[in-house]
């Protein structure tokens, strides 16, 4: 209660501290400000929602989505209160362009929605504009990353089947998340982008080309004209740099692993026929040829799951994260921008103490305004009030960035938490997965192999013993070697004979 006090409080200063701001117009950098506010009103009405964790797999079977919803409790209902799917990928062609849609399914009990169900299709492109103004309206928050578009190499047709349906989960997974947030999922255009059946409405409205490269190269430049990082965030740059170098080097084996099981099951696919076909001629030993090639077609249909759950669920995974790593930096780069600005604020404002102190003391006999004819007390008068005035616009200035700093900071704190449990969760399922298939995987095969060695124990072959080391002395050794050559020599006299 006290921690939402303090909250009230800091939003009030903030509000109290626009509304003289816009009273009294400072900069030209109003508008932004009257956003920030309404940004900020905006979270604070949607400080009550819970970020919950939506008990839904991703099965491919809309049905079974549904009913993984219904059977969420009515306390998780309540928390929970809009739930968002994506699937059904299909492939269109028209004469101008070959593109692919997904199936949008929402359900939600929120009062500002026109129905509880909305169903509807949306390209890729449309999820592109719907991050893009997440990352715009929202630039304290973390957004989650879209799957590249061409990101995946592994497919050649980047219609086919493997494609749109790994593509559909990452999809999923993005508006997933954007849904389970507090404070995006409340975001105007989330809500357009899930009832609107057009977009193309809506994107009429584009940032030029030269603001968009202006507002790139300030925040950037935000990282190097900083002053005071605060240790926490440069421990956090440092972390996010590892953590992307160390998931790009996850993600480059995990791809040669997999290209390299993708060959493994294609030859063994055609190494059991090759045994199939030895056992149509070597009709003595047909029934161990076709059990070796039972056993090998049973190991490459096993490795069949291995490698699709490396496809649809591992390396899909360490690709988000990558991705996320990316995204984290933007926002670091954000916040670091919007300390900057506090900081030359705060230097702007001492700058212009400074010259109200030398104002006091400084002689104005020979200003311009005592050369015109003005009592020089009364200019430096006039000056002094000049720069008060001056000094307590930026002081209100300096006030509202700070504001706007600890906001930045709060809502990034709030986000990598939430990031880092995501991670933590997403991990473990992955890990678990793997290590299902992997045991399967070989089970089956140490099945396989046992069924071959029964079935060769039972066989009554005539094998060749084999040879046995001999443990002679040298001159046993040249003994027998004389003994053999004279058998040689005497079965040679016999075949002469």
């Amino acid at each position: 209660m006290a921690a939402a006090g303090e909250t009230d409080e800091s939003r009030q200063a903030v509000s109290q501290t626009m509304k003289e701001a816009f009273d009294n117009p400072l900069t030209d950098e109003d508008d932004e400000e009257e956003e920030i506010l309404a940004q900020s009103d905006h979270e604070e009405s949607t400080q009550t929602v819970l970020a919950t964790t939506l008990k839904v797999s991703n099965s491919r079977n809309p049905d079974l989505q549904r009913m993984a919803i219904d059977s969420l409790s009515s306390e998780d209902q309540d928390a929970h209160d809009i739930f968002v799917t994506i699937d059904d990928p299909r492939k269109h062609v028209t004469k101008m362009e070959t593109y692919a849609t997904y199936k949008v399914s929402t359900r939600t009990t929120r009062g500002d929605f026109d129905h509880p169900e909305y169903t509807l299709r949306r390209r890729y492109t449309d999820f592109l504009w719907l991050r893009h103004k997440l990352e715009e309206t929202q630039p304290t928050h973390l957004v989650p990353p879209l799957p590249e578009k061409h990101s995946m190499k592994i497919y050649v047709d980047r219609f086919c089947k493997e494609f749109l349906v790994t593509r559909q989960r990452a999809l999923n997974k993005f508006v997933t998340r954007i849904a389970e947030h507090p404070t995006l999922s409340f975001n105007e255009y989330f809500k357009i982008f899930l009832t609107a059946k057009e977009l193309s409405a809506h994107r009429k409205m584009k940032p030029s080309f030269v603001s968009v490269i202006g507002s790139s190269v300030k925040t950037n430049a935000s990282a190097y004209m900083l002053k005071n990082r605060s240790p926490e965030y440069t421990m956090m740059w440092e972390y996010i740099h590892t953590f992307g170098d160390k998931m790009g080097s996850v993600d480059r084996i995990s791809q040669r692993i997999l290209k390299e099981q993708t060959e493994y099951r294609e030859h063994l696919s055609n190494f059991g026929p090759a045994f199939r076909l030895l056992s149509e001629y070597e009709i003595d030993l047909s029934d161990v040829l076709n059990a070796f090639a039972k056993s090998i077609e049973s190991c490459a249909k096993g490795m069949d799951p291995v490698v699709e759950g490396s496809e649809l669920y591992f390396t899909p995974l360490i690709k988000e994260y990558i991705l996320y790593s990316d995204s984290v930096k933007s926002v670091l780069k954000k916040r670091d921008k919007f300390q900057m600005e506090y900081e030359l604020a705060v230097d702007e404002i001492t700058r212009k103490k400074n010259e109200r102190e030398q104002v006091k003391i400084s002689d104005q006999n020979y200003s311009v305004g005592a050369m015109l004819g003005k009592d020089p007390e009364e200019v430096k008068e006039q000056k002094g009030n000049k720069i008060e005035a001056h000094i307590q616009k930026l002081q209100k200035q300096v006030e509202f960035l700070n504001d706007k700093t600890e906001v930045a900071n709060a809502d990034l704190k709030a986000d990598l938490d939430r990031w880092h449990r995501n991670k933590r969760k997403d991990t473990k399922e992955a890990f678990i997965g793997m290590a299902d298939r992997q045991i399967s995987f070989y089970e089956n095969m140490l099945s396989g192999w046992e069924d071959v060695m029964h079935i060769l124990r039972e066989q009554d072959l005539e094998l060749p013993a084999p040879p046995q080391p001999s443990f002679s002395s040298p001159k046993d050794s040249h003994n027998s070697s004389s003994e053999s050559s004279s058998w040689v020599q005497i079965e040679g006299a016999e075949g002469g004979s």
